[in-house]
């Protein structure tokens, strides 16, 4: 599976931004995402279900942030409102062949990252 993740960029605090990530070469069940800061570990944003549509948000994110997928497009969305400086980070989406995983060690695909930069 070949993943590709784009829409980063620079925002201010409290503002909008929406990351997009298409897929190809391959089926998974999850798709998740997750955020990398500088000096700090990868940590888990969001995921969702390909196939029922479940999600599943880190309490950081939670109601700031909105998981979504068009499987027509082989796409998932990550749609970030409210940004605060500290969502600084690289975004990675990944998939994965099991159910609802949170655990970034349960991913086995993984795209390239997009940087989100929220200014104060």
């Amino acid at each position: 599976v070949q993943l590709q993740a784009s829409g980063g960029g620079l925002v201010q605090a409290g503002g909008s931004l929406r990351i997009s990530c298409s897929a190809s070469g391959g089926t998974f069940s999850t798709m998740g995402w997750f955020r990398q800061a500088p000096g700090k570990e990868r940590e888990f944003v969001a995921l969702i279900s390909w196939s029922s549509g479940s999600t599943r948000y880190a309490d950081s994110v939670k109601g700031r942030f909105t998981i979504s997928k068009d499987n027509a497009k082989n796409t998932v969305y990550l749609q970030m409102s409210s940004l605060k400086p500290e969502d600084s980070a690289v975004y990675y989406c990944a998939a994965t062949r099991r159910v609802l995983q949170t655990n970034v060690n349960s991913y086995d695909f993984w795209g390239q990252g997009t940087l989100v930069t929220v200014s104060s």
